[in-house]
């Protein structure tokens, strides 16, 4: 019975995550354009670089083997795919989008039957938990990529690139705390809030950033594609980055 343009949310959600996960897959598997020696910039879809292929960007080694089809980061992409898989928000996107369950408030679910979260494949959304330990140790490694890329080998630098990665991870780090899992690990089975004032302010803290979750959720895909974008264009030299020291 509804008349508005109830179909325009579901329509963007699936262009843009869409395009995305377009973008995302090619840089993925090109294998190349994703790090810059000179300034030690490494994009975060190949971190940390495990192949044979990362050269100077390896920082733990280089244990896979450098076939095509395996990522220079297949150990932390699968964990960061499932995380945003199983975020809450991320659920609400794809099941109104693709799925149509419901598309919309008042909108007929596109499906008959309605099981829930109880089977296969949709029974593994209750490792959102895990998946969010995963990533917190993924951010870490984030985090000192871009700390790292200061101290490039002619020595402590500063340039554009760095300012990319700072707020690349700064986004990354508000997204992964603001998860609701998170927010349930600082104050959950708390029965007296009092008696545990650390974790009160932390949960505080959390809760806020908990009511951004869908903004921080964009946010940090649109972070990620700029700085994975630059870092390519960098490294192929389409541009130089714009260095204010060294």
């Amino acid at each position: 019975m509804r008349t508005d343009r109830w179909w325009l949310a579901p329509l963007i959600t699936v262009i843009g995550l869409s395009a995305w996960i377009a973008y995302a897959t090619v840089r993925v598997y090109m294998h190349k354009w994703f790090f810059v020696e000179e300034y030690h910039y490494l994009t975060p879809f190949y971190s940390p670089c495990l192949t044979d292929r990362c050269g100077e960007a390896a920082e733990f080694g280089t244990f896979l083997p450098s076939w095509w089809i395996i990522p220079e980061a297949a150990l932390t992409l699968p964990f960061l795919l499932l995380f945003r898989l199983t975020c809450y928000y991320y659920r609400k996107a794809y099941y109104r989008s693709f799925w149509l369950s419901p598309p919309a408030c008042a909108v007929p679910d596109g499906h008959k039957t309605y099981s829930g979260e109880t089977r296969f494949p949709l029974i593994f959304q209750n490792a959102h938990r895990y998946a969010f330990y995963a990533a917190g140790i993924i951010s870490v490694i984030n985090t000192w990529d871009a700390i790292k890329a200061f101290h490039s080998p002619e020595g402590f630098g500063f340039g554009l690139g760095n300012l990319i990665l700072i707020a690349n991870v700064v986004m990354l780090w508000a997204y992964t705390l603001s998860c609701h899992s998170c927010r349930h690990i600082a104050g959950g089975r708390l029965k007296h809030f009092s008696k545990h004032p650390v974790r009160y302010r932390f949960w505080t803290f959390v809760s806020k950033l908990n009511t951004r979750h869908m903004q921080l959720a964009w946010i940090t895909l649109a972070t990620l594609a700029i700085t994975d974008f630059y870092i390519m264009a960098v490294s192929a030299d389409w541009f130089g980055d714009v260095r204010f020291i060294n």
